[in-house]
């Protein structure tokens, strides 16, 4: 592997050019930083919301016409609800309509129907938080804003390890893997925000044989969750995966674009919230009751459907054409092809693989997390939730203060750098390997631990303990043996050894949480919900020990 001569020196180093590495790509350049934003694939089509979405929480008081705290409260009890700081919270709601008004400034269609409307993931009574828009197209115009601010973009390029100087980050490592045996890349900053999306394919998904048939990105990989980590960054909430769910087996998200009801076989409603289609409320069944399909399945009451049987033929032409701003293009395809018509044929719905979405590294009010200088926003985030919104708006925030830092902080010399050389070799040895493992072994391996002794179903101190040492272990043999051929294997292969150490801290939190609490963390030897443990969130550090973990009260 070739070095590249030049240095790429940046104000603001953004690693990750999905919703919020864009938005805070164009908030540091518009306050006069310069930005450089490095993307493993290409920012007009890269992350979880690469082909669109259709669904923004956002809060306008002179159409909600509640009170900022009252709205918040409202979002606690959503499909948005979880363990999060409140003030993070407050921000997200506090700025998500000058998020929106500058998306439109963009060109991004926030307005289809003319005015502000808000529908789906509502219950009868309450307020609507979530707007509806066309976002398919919001990743272009999004790169299209940032280029016009002067921000510099290098697609196909991935970082894999951050460079700090006595708890402050200095610069990054990259690799171009546009060369066939990877250009490896030194990145001087200033200040870094870390913006890597979800983390997927950690657990097994819905076709074990297909890696890639996930709900969200699958090269989001907790890449950046795990940089942070490893430079010594605090992350939160690991210990609790997420589900997501839709079309059984079709991995595509995006349950409230659809408009109908959710009934068993013989057509009776399972939930209590609607009992006919709604295009302003949608069924928030799954909302509330996250598990409805699994445990309905489990139980021999399911299959659970989507029913679209009385829905009126303008809804259904409706969400047709949301289907489009929401990026399920795919689903359209296979309406078409299979000449489906959901009028008259009910659609399974079912649960998807576990991720951690907003399960990562902890941040403060400014985005920045406990290193100096790193800053953080999106879905790696772990102590704020993470849909489109939040993402935008804490990529907005980060972009703000990481711009404002840069200001008052001098370039550190990194070329000499003891990670450099080492890093370096690594990358080499991988690459020079004429036998060993391919990357989909080790990814695969991870994914049987992680679900069978890190699993959601059950867990206990003797499954968690053997699940650790388990990928102790394949962390150990996976650095020996792992085999690339080319710069793109390289990548895949550190893709999963990030993952690795994401899994490490995971199972170690969840070991360390001596309790039941909610769906997908209970615990056969702590069966109750420990009241000592309400309102406060779980953090972990790597030290040169292990691990250090520690609870603390949600922040207000």
């Amino acid at each position: 592997m070739k070095r590249q001569e030049e240095i790429v020196q940046a104000d603001v180093l953004v690693i990750g050019g999905g919703i919020a590495g864009m938005q805070a790509a164009i908030a540091a350049a518009e306050q006069g930083a310069n930005v450089v934003v490095a993307e493993k694939s290409d920012t007009r089509r890269s992350g979880s919301a690469a082909t669109g979405t259709d669904h923004f929480k956002c809060y306008i008081p002179e159409y909600h016409k509640v009170s900022l705290d009252e709205m918040l409260a409202e979002t606690g009890q959503s499909i948005v609800r979880g363990i999060q700081d409140l003030d993070l919270m407050r921000i997200s709601l506090d700025r998500s309509f000058e998020i929106a008004q500058k998306w439109e400034s963009y060109g991004i269609n926030m307005r289809p129907t003319g005015e502000w409307n808000f529908e789906g993931h509502t219950m009868p009574g309450k307020p609507k938080m979530w707007l509806k828009y066309n976002g398919c197209n919001q990743k272009i115009l999004l790169t299209k804003a940032a280029k016009e601010r002067g921000v510099t973009i290098l697609n196909k390029v991935v970082i894999n390890e951050l460079l700090t100087e006595d708890n402050r980050v200095i610069g990054a490592i990259g690799i171009n893997i546009r060369e066939e045996k990877g250009e490896l890349i030194l990145f001087q900053a200033k200040t870094v925000i870390i913006t890597t999306g979800h983390t997927m394919r950690l657990y097994p998904g819905i076709n074990p044989a297909y890696l890639f048939n996930l709900s969200n990105c699958p090269a989001n990989t907790g890449s950046g969750t795990a940089m942070a980590l490893r430079a010594g960054a605090r992350v939160a909430n690991l210990d609790m995966p997420y589900l997501h769910a839709g079309p059984r087996f079709f991995s595509r998200s995006g349950k409230a674009t659809w408009i109908g009801v959710y009934t068993d076989f013989y057509g009776k409603t399972v939930g209590p919230f609607v009992t006919a289609p709604t295009r302003e409320l949608g069924d928030v069944t799954p909302d509330v009751w996250n598990d409805v399909f699994r445990e309905k399945m489990e139980n021999g009451t399911g299959p659970v459907y989507m029913n679209c049987s009385q829905t009126s033929q303008e809804d259904i032409d409706y969400m047709m054409t949301q289907f489009v701003s929401e990026g399920d293009t795919s689903l359209l395809d296979y309406f078409a092809q299979y000449e489906i018509d959901v009028r008259t044929k009910m659609v399974e719905f079912g649960m998807y693989e576990n991720s951690f979405a907003a399960k990562g590294v902890e941040i403060d009010q400014t985005a920045m997390t406990s290193v100096y200088g790193l800053f953080a926003a999106g879905a790696t985030a772990g102590n704020v939730r993470s849909d489109v919104a939040d993402c935008a708006v804490w990529g907005q925030v980060a972009g703000e203060n990481a711009a404002q830092l840069a200001k008052e902080i001098s370039f550190s010399e990194i070329e000499e750098h003891h990670t450099v050389k080492e890093k370096e070799a690594f990358y080499q040895a991988m690459l020079s390997r004429q036998e060993g493992a391919y990357w989909k072994e080790a990814n695969s391996t991870l994914q049987q631990i992680m679900g069978t002794y890190v699993g959601t179903k059950i867990r206990s101190e003797s499954l968690l303990k053997a699940g650790y040492c388990y990928l102790a272990d394949l962390k150990k043999y996976a650095e020996k043996q792992l085999k690339a051929t080319d710069s793109h294997e390289l990548m895949r292969c550190l893709e999963v050894l990030d993952l690795i150490d994401v899994a490490m801290v995971a199972a170690k939190m969840a070991e360390n949480r001596k309790e039941s609490r909610g769906m997908y963390h209970k615990r056969s030897d702590f069966t109750f919900t420990n009241p000592l443990l309400n309102n406060k969130m779980q953090w972990a550090q790597k030290t040169e020990d292990g691990f250090q973990l520690g609870y603390r009260n949600v922040r207000k």
